[in-house]
């Protein structure tokens, strides 16, 4: 199944407000949807980046889809290690 070309803010270390502007921006400049990507210890600011864009800034906004899974990346001494991600695909109404 090929994906759409979507919108996507990928959360980092970075404060949640600026994630959070990315997102926003998106959705006024017309975008139906905006993805909010993270891994590992950044998945808890993502969930925050969500909330606080759908409660505070973009009401009309809703939680159209939530996928969890885990992806298998290489560290510095080239052993195999899991992380966690998350997408939360956020929609307008």
């Amino acid at each position: 199944m090929a994906e759409q070309q979507e919108n996507v803010v990928y959360v980092g270390n970075k404060p949640p407000m600026n994630y959070v502007l990315a997102a926003i921006t998106q959705l006024n400049s017309g975008a139906q949807q905006v993805a909010i990507k993270a891994r590992g210890r950044a998945i808890s600011r993502a969930v925050d980046v969500a909330e606080i864009v759908r409660r505070r800034f973009v009401p009309d906004a809703q939680i159209k889809d939530v996928k969890i899974f885990t992806e298998e990346l290489q560290n510095e001494e080239g052993g195999k290690v899991n992380v966690s991600c998350i997408e939360i695909y956020l929609a307008r109404q």
